[in-house]
């Protein structure tokens, strides 16, 4: 197959960015489609050019902080566990607002060095930005890394530097006088030619390492080469790496966009086996990895760094680095693309301040990290090297369609992709085109240095792109999940997991209660057209309470309806927001059902809602079913007792009575 070549363009399409372009933005804080081309794109009206606007969009917000070629890039900072914290931090904080800008600037600035926002030049901005960082006068000095630090964040912003070198060397490094060029190598390789961790981080190494050896820097080559054997051994088959412990988007965000933007940079010339490696991992893309995003390309909360949003799509848009590969939908592949662009550019809560906030639409701190700054959410600038493929690839001049969707998927039907080296299941359900995501999670609480990886970024049960995930509440309110009070008299979620097998449309986990192992579980989940049979069994060596919730439902729209009725004699609970509405069935072991409300656990709503069911297990050491149904259609469609009590469910209830 015939590779394409990154693209220059020959012709400047924009030399200033004035006042026209951004008027014609509607006056609110959403991005909007001037002139969508709704023929090359019927579904969401997305060119690329639409995409040049929205990147723009995006920096003319970062630049609004900009009012001379010293000023940083500094925002807000929001309240909560986000950086800094210490004035000593703010460098670093610096330093991720102009790297991670750059995510965005650095394809637009490839094409066009004379782009011109707020009357601020950005070729010129950045080059006096990374000027800054090399001077002890500025409060953007970046220091040396000392011998004896270990992996820093200045690591993870160097990295990213590095890949914004490659893409635009004409405006952002050749022009530096050599005495700067020279500065700025010993400063990146202090951190490039030093430790990592053992996940996505080697690719910052990477990147520096090989960035300054193209130009002619003598780099450990031996560390280069260590890290790159390193970094494919991640690889676990389907499109996916695992990234330290953890399965997430930084497989794809990460792995998936470094590994092949690197070896089209530099690797297929200095590395042609390890760039055929990474390659070849990245061509699993199209047959896996699209069926994680809903019809309408709306990508699911789920895992660590959600404010990165979008940058989740760029694997999509990388099968074009590929040209003309007969087994890749472009098409398809630039729909879920610019939906999920749409998802989040339009969404009237993910801008505050002219900038992105730290959560998933708007500000959420259940889904903030503390490693995170305001700058980190322009992580999703990576979607933006999209712009790398010239107008002609096949990514931007296929016509939008659904792809699987409309072939392969049918109403009143459930498709389940199982992913067998990293043990997850992606299940689309065409009847209200979700989809849906169950993977790893085992990772304790109880003094950890990461907490955030058992918590609900990771802990639930399932993830769905149609019901953003709730946190948990001290007083037991769960959604997708089991809580347990433990011998503290705390609500404990469920968070260590250990798959057991996909087998017959079934998803089998064991789990155990991270603070009193003895109380164990054994999980089955079943995807049906309308949602989930669940068959659980606990054990344990004690009395306890235990909860279990449905998805949750926020409020949008001024109400959360209820209602209780029986179908085929099983009791049934409903609520309904307007745009969905949620349905539990008790078919075995549970001793009540109620609906909790909640307040400012859901990303999407101050005010929420979840169907829970709850019980008292006494029969120390005595195996315990508990059976439900959970299910869901769209608001105003109505439910048949069939729907509501499948009878395949319970033939299989009985059978494993």
């Amino acid at each position: 197959m015939k590779r394409t070549r990154l693209y220059i363009s020959s012709l400047c399409w924009l030399t200033c960015v004035t006042s026209t372009l951004f008027a014609q933005q509607k006056k609110d804080n959403i991005f909007h489609i001037n002139q969508p081309n709704n023929k090359l794109s019927p579904y969401t009206g997305m060119t690329r050019q639409h995409w040049k606007d929205a990147g723009l969009y995006l920096l003319k917000g970062a630049f609004s902080y900009v009012h001379s070629l010293n000023d940083p890039m500094q925002f807000p900072k929001l309240p909560g566990k986000s950086y800094p914290k210490t004035l000593s931090q703010a460098p670093t904080e610096k330093l991720e607002g102009m790297c991670r800008t750059l995510f965005i600037a650095s394809p637009l600035l490839r094409e066009d060095s004379t782009i011109t926002i707020n009357n601020i030049r950005l070729g010129a901005y950045y080059r006096q930005q990374i000027t800054n960082i090399l001077d002890s006068t500025k409060s953007s000095y970046i220091r040396l890394r000392r011998k004896t630090d270990g992996p820093l964040q200045n690591l993870v912003e160097f990295g990213g530097l590095s890949l914004s070198l490659f893409v635009a060397p004409d405006v952002l490094w050749k022009p530096l006088p050599q005495k700067q060029k020279d500065q700025l190598a010993t400063l990146m390789l202090s951190y490039g030619d030093g430790p990592t961790w053992d996940n996505n981080w080697k690719f910052f190494n990477i990147f520096i390492l090989s960035f300054f050896k193209s130009q002619g820097y003598t780099v450990n080559d031996k560390l280069l080469l260590e890290y790159l054997n390193k970094a494919t051994t991640h690889y676990r088959g389907d499109s996916w790496y695992q990234d330290g412990s953890a399965y997430d988007y930084y497989s794809m965000w990460a792995f998936q966009m470094y590994g092949p933007l690197w070896s089209h940079f530099y690797g297929q010339e200095h590395y042609p086996e390890l760039a055929k490696k990474f390659m070849e991992n990245s061509a699993a893309i199209p047959d896996n990895y699209p069926y994680l995003f809903s019809r309408d390309g709306k990508m699911i909360m789920w895992g660590r760094s959600m404010s990165y949003r979008m940058g989740a799509v760029i694997p999509l848009a990388l099968t074009g680095l590929e040209k003309n590969n007969a087994q890749v939908n472009y098409g398809w592949m630039r729909r879920i693309a610019s939906g999920t662009m749409l998802q989040f550019l339009q969404h009237p809560d993910m801008m505050k301040d002219n900038v992105p906030t730290l959560g998933f639409y708007g500000a959420f701190e259940p889904a903030v990290q503390p490693y995170s700054c305001r700058g980190s959410a322009y992580w999703m600038g990576k979607a933006f090297m999209a712009l790398l493929l010239p107008a002609d690839n096949p990514f931007w001049t296929a016509t939008e369609n659904e792809g699987a969707w409309s072939t392969e998927m049918k109403k009143g039907t459930v498709h389940n992709k199982y992913q067998e080296g990293a043990h997850i299941l992606i299940t689309d359900y065409p009847n209200i085109g979700a989809s849906e995501i169950r993977a790893w999670c085992k990772a304790k609480a109880v003094n950890a240095g990461e907490p955030y990886r058992s918590s609900e970024n990771y802990n639930r049960l399932s993830y769905n792109s149609a019901f953003p995930w709730q946190a948990d509440s001290l007083n037991g309110v769960v959604a997708m999940n089991y809580v347990v009070k433990n011998a503290k008299k705390e609500w404990e979620p469920l968070r260590l997991f250990d798959f057991i097998k996909f087998e017959g449309g079934r998803y089998y986990r064991d789990a155990v209660l991270e603070t009193q192992p003895n109380i164990r579980f054994n999980l089955m989940d079943m995807p049906l057209p309308n949602g989930i049979f669940r068959v659980d069994q606990l054990t344990a060596d004690t009395i306890c309470e235990l909860r279990l919730g449905h998805y949750a439902l926020p409020n949008l729209k001024g109400f959360i309806k209820e209602e209780s009725r029986t179908a085929k004699g099983f009791d049934v609970k409903i609520i309904d927001n307007g745009i969905y509405q949620l349905a539990l069935v008790l078919l075995s072991g549970w001793d009540k059902m109620e609906v909790k409300y909640a307040e400012n656990i859901h990303p999407e709503a101050k005010r929420s809602a979840v169907i829970n069911v709850s019980a008292t297990y006494t029969k120390a050491n005595k195996p315990k079913q508990y059976a439900t149904l959970m299910l869901w259609k769209k608001s105003g469609e109505k439910w048949a007792e069939e729907e509501l009590v499948p009878t395949n469910a319970l033939k299989w209830l009985n059978i494993q009575k």
